[in-house]
């Protein structure tokens, strides 16, 4: 099959949140939280080691591992934990590694890093200006100095795996994951790179407890990861997407939004809400009511910037779900009355106003999904400066026993 140079799908996902370690486990957590003890904070020295520890702060270690278990579920990691050859190109790092760098098998700089979080190392810009201001710059450490800096998860996380692509950090508020993932997906549509890891991060503490007003058992203390490639070139390594990316849309309001990704008031098969969004009045919810809703946060706590990337994973888990049923209407966790509404079908330009289409351009041989097979995304509300939507889609029934090597398309400026 031929895939058009904007054809954009989820190869790969990981989680490091407590109680939850698969898209599944997020879903069911999200639909029925658990009631009693909260779980053990996620230990990640069990996934990264004791070296992957030092001298990073609890957001970028969380972040780590999360990146880590992505990396490994779209097989771009060596089975053996090791440095290989890569997949697609000459190998990127030398084959005496340390053994806390787990190098990319396919070139470095095919890779690129998003990675999103409002909050992540708030302790240590400010523990670091506090101490400056009371004391002196001569008492601060020259080894933890680098984790004040705003980019210091997206940086670790590429100089672990050896990603020499584009590296971005994201601070933007209750959207910012959302937008992370919409940039990662922008990069490989534009040829920039051909696969991005998209981290979403967060982690309490006593600073960011007081800057909220909330109690740590409120807030997340986790992350997640996706990796989102270029369709041409994960089916060029034989790699199956697990979701494809549709239209994205920001717009001011959730009403604007939510109808500039599903015009004429079509139903999505789910939606992932906003943090702890309230149900208005008839007539005032963008969405049908027949639809499944689900509310991540209330399993994992108040999400901030890690947020959409929670979203996202656990929207994998409920196509998934969907796909397993064989093409029947997907079996909810909540009790669901079917609507009345007729089923819509989205062109791969779907979408309006500020929108992207990753599946639309010269060249796309997307088919037409059912909206009703869809996952609608959204981040923010209408109280906040922005609301971003995202919709999520079933990957096409590919059969290519051997595909073909792909070649660089005219943008990419990689090797």
């Amino acid at each position: 099959m031929t895939h058009g140079p904007g054809e954009v799908v989820i190869t790969g996902v990981g989680l490091a949140v407590p109680g939850a370690s698969t898209p599944d486990a997020l879903l069911r957590r999200t639909a029925c939280p658990v009631t009693g003890p909260a779980p053990e904070p996620f230990d990640t020295a069990a996934r990264i080691g004791r070296r992957g520890h030092r001298y990073k702060d609890r957001a970028t270690r969380l972040a780590l591992c999360a990146a880590l278990e992505a990396l490994r579920d779209a097989d771009l990691l060596p089975s053996d934990g090791g440095s290989d050859s890569p997949a697609d190109g000459p190998a990127d790092a030398p084959s005496d590694s340390p053994s806390d760098r787990e190098t990319v098998t396919v070139p470095g700089d095919t890779v690129g890093v998003v990675a999103s979080s409002n909050l992540g190392n708030l302790d240590t810009a400010c523990l670091t200006t506090t101490a400056i201001a009371e004391r002196s710059a001569v008492d601060l450490s020259p080894m933890s100095l680098p984790n004040a800096s705003s980019n210091v998860i997206a940086s670790w996380v590429a100089i672990r795996h050896g990603l020499r692509g584009p590296n971005l950090m994201l601070c933007n508020g209750p959207t910012s994951g959302l937008d992370a993932v919409h940039w990662g997906a922008a990069l490989v549509a534009a040829g920039r790179v051909r696969r991005v890891v998209v981290v979403g991060a967060e982690t309490h503490n006593a600073v960011v407890e007081d800057l909220l007003g909330r109690s740590a058992g409120e807030l997340l203390d986790g992350a997640a990861a996706l990796v989102v490639e270029g369709a041409r070139w994960a089916e060029a390594r034989g790699a199956r997407g697990v979701a494809a990316l549709g239209p994205y849309e920001r717009r001011a309001g959730l009403t604007g939004c939510v109808e500039a990704l599903l015009p004429d008031a079509a139903a999505p098969g789910v939606w992932f809400t906003p943090e702890r969004y309230a149900e208005g009045p008839a007539g005032a919810v963008p969405v049908p009511r027949a639809v499944p809703r689900y509310d991540v946060t209330g399993a994992v706590g108040r999400a901030s910037g890690a947020l959409g990337v929670l979203q996202c994973v656990a929207a994998v888990g409920w196509l998934a779900r969907a796909a397993a049923t064989t093409g029947a209407e997907p079996v909810e966790p909540v009790q669901r009355v079917e609507s009345a509404e007729p089923v819509e079908r989205v062109e791969p330009d779907a979408g309006a106003g500020s929108g992207t289409a990753f599946g639309a351009g010269p060249g796309s041989a997307r088919d037409p999904v059912p909206v009703s097979r869809q996952a609608l995304i959204t981040s923010g509300d209408d109280t906040a400066d922005a609301v971003a939507g995202l919709l999520l889609r079933p990957t096409p029934d590919r059969s290519h026993p051997h595909p073909a090597r792909a070649p660089l398309i005219s943008m990419e400026c990689s090797r």
